[in-house]
């Protein structure tokens, strides 16, 4: 399948400055498919490790003395390492003792070797006694497949084109079809197993098998990675329906359990969001870049890395996900709203807030902040489009901002001047566009 970040790898292959690459991510996104994809078709051979599953792997960085190291792989592995011609991968490098740091002498000792590690976020944290190689690494991330993703492993080749070049003519003359994938990805999501699974078969209920082998997964990792927080972590983790769920959709803590606090939960939460398995998103009190000069850490909401998983977390009925319009109006706009965030955190150069009043009704679902503006940004999932918050923003709460909002809906585009309405399946490549990307 292919993946936008492919792009990002030749680049960092033909820099001349590249390090050591960690090519993090959530489990199950598709870093070590892709890595391997990467090394076959782009070095004339590839050299691969898998740290967990290897026994060889075990005592590999007793010592940091990288051509003792390059030298017992090549035997291992009946492969030759050739600096500029091999890929060096190492998959889960942070299970195995001093995994991590030896990527540091890697830089320093043979820098025109390609390396490269993909690890889930989950394990970074595993031996915490062990030094972070700060400055001596490439990072990139990996999430879940976007919806163009999603487009082209469906075979909509000529749909995600139209998308992509932002063409509203063609894009309204397909309109059924665009709704119907868009529907489709709501309910399967971006995990790449199970988005293959869905082209090949169809089958919704071997989809929603794969949701919930992979929400197990995480599961016994939350009990792997950190026992202190398990209870916690779980309970954070099985109300993010709950919470998505309500018309206000700032996080609650008393839904968690009554009489909850944030000081008993912040640390669980944000285990969470370096696991890259939720995002959080900050109330802005000034829609002013930079937004982070503003933000409110004490109002936020959370959302669920994959609109698939947060279907099967939430055990909606695949029916429900597929025939009609459920998906996209039930639960106050939740899946359409983590269908947005999802798209925009796959974005470089983003950085995304809310913004609400206190005591007041009045919310604008998502300030987006891109290279050359920001954004007050509306999600709208039902057939009543009004934007009465969205307008209040603007014209009468910082009209000396000029700003220009943007809503996302059903509706095909319409340019109101102090407001552009995009049909969502167009979100992803709107705010790329934006981005310069």
């Amino acid at each position: 399948m292919e993946r936008s970040i492919y792009s990002q790898l030749i680049n960092w292959k033909n820099s001349p400055d590249h390090k050591p690459l960690m090519l993090l991510g959530a489990r199950q996104v598709g870093k070590t498919y892709i890595l391997k994809e990467f090394g076959r078709n782009e070095f004339t051979n590839m050299v691969y490790i898998n740290c967990h599953t290897d026994r060889f792997a075990a005592n590999l960085f007793e010592d940091f003395n990288i051509q003792r190291i390059i030298y017992q792989i090549g035997i291992h592995t009946h492969q030759q390492i050739i600096p500029d011609e091999t890929l060096l991968f190492f998959d889960e490098m942070q299970e195995v003792p001093q995994g991590i740091p030896s990527l540091k002498y890697f830089c320093e000792d043979l820098r025109p070797l390609h390396v490269a590690e993909a690890g889930s976020l989950l394990g970074i944290s595993i031996r915490p006694e062990e030094s972070f190689p700060v400055g001596k690494v490439n990072i990139l991330k990996m999430f879940p497949m976007t919806f163009s993703e999603f487009l082209i492993a469906a075979g909509e080749q000529r749909l995600w084109e139209s998308v992509q070049q932002l063409d509203y003519s063609t894009m309204n003359l397909f309109e059924s079809r665009c709704k119907e994938m868009l529907r489709q990805y709501y309910f399967t999501g971006g995990m790449p197993e199970a988005v293959s699974k869905w082209v090949e078969t169809h089958d919704p209920y071997a989809v929603r098998s794969i949701h919930r082998e992979i929400l197990t997964t995480y599961d016994k990792d939350f009990s792997k990675h950190t026992r202190t927080m398990l209870q916690r972590i779980r309970m954070v983790w099985d109300s993010i329906p709950a919470q998505l769920a309500k018309e206000n959709k700032k996080y609650i803590f008393g839904i968690l359990k009554k009489g909850a606090r944030a000081a008993q939960f912040e640390e669980a939460i944000q285990w969470l969001i370096d696991a890259g398995l939720i995002i959080r998103v900050n109330k802005c009190l000034n829609p002013v870049k930079p937004l982070k000069f503003y933000q409110d850490s004490s109002a936020f909401k959370v959302f669920l890395l994959d609109c698939g998983l947060l279907a099967a977390l939430s055990e909606t009925e695949p029916h429900d996900m597929l025939l009609g319009d459920n998906a996209f109006k039930e639960f106050k706009g939740a899946f359409t709203e983590n269908y947005i965030i999802q798209q925009l955190t796959a974005i470089d150069n983003l950085s995304t807030f809310y913004s609400s009043k206190d005591n007041s009704t009045q919310e604008v679902d998502f300030l987006v902040q891109t290279p050359s503006r920001v954004i007050p940004t509306e999600a709208k999932a039902e057939d009543n489009v009004k934007a009465k918050s969205l307008s209040a923003f603007i014209k009468t709460d910082h009209p000396e901002l000029h700003l220009r909002g943007l809503r996302c809906s059903m509706r095909p585009h319409i340019d109101q001047g102090w407001m552009e309405n995009i049909p969502l399946w167009a979100v992803e490549a709107f705010f790329r566009h934006e981005a310069n990307i």
